[in-house]
């Protein structure tokens, strides 16, 4: 079974929400970062690998979050689904290289996002963890309540 990790990135009390650009059935819907373990990786290893790819984010990967989620893959391939919490690493701010837009979003509005099925089923946890996250660089201070990152510019999302 093949193992794809995701990763709930959260900086001054928001998450990190990624939209899809693909394939086509799951285009514009709303996702955690990340992506599948390769032969002789580990998952840490993975994560931190996928978001520099995705993401050009640099992220220290931290502990598990919620239970191992059995998922159909393409081509009809069995997946094990596992995240785990991460955090940019000194500040470094995401990039929609391979999504179409990037958004921080608070406990509050986890709701209005358009989730994968795979990852609605994680936002009890994801909302505990943000409201729990009392970890506070600044960063909040710094994000804009609409800011959506698209490629190198943020947009404000009407």
């Amino acid at each position: 079974m093949q193992v794809v990790v995701g990763a709930a990135v959260v900086a001054g009390g928001r998450l990190l929400a990624a939209q899809r650009a693909e394939p086509a059935d799951m285009r514009g819907c709303w996702e955690l970062p990340g992506g599948s373990v390769e032969p002789g990786e580990s998952e840490r290893a993975a994560l931190v690998r996928e978001l520099r790819e995705e993401l050009g984010l640099p992220v220290v990967v931290g502990e598990r979050l919620g239970p191992d989620m059995p998922v159909e893959g393409r081509r009809g391939t069995d997946l094990l689904l596992r995240f785990y919490r991460a955090t940019p690493v000194d500040g470094a701010e995401p990039h929609a290289l391979e999504h179409l837009a990037l958004r921080w979003v608070g406990p509050d509005e986890l709701d209005d996002l358009d989730w994968l099925p795979s990852d609605r089923a994680l936002l009890p946890q994801l909302r505990a963890l943000l409201d729990d996250d009392d970890h506070h660089d600044g960063r909040d201070d710094d994000l804009d309540d609409d800011a959506v990152t698209t490629g190198e510019t943020p947009v404000l999302e009407t």
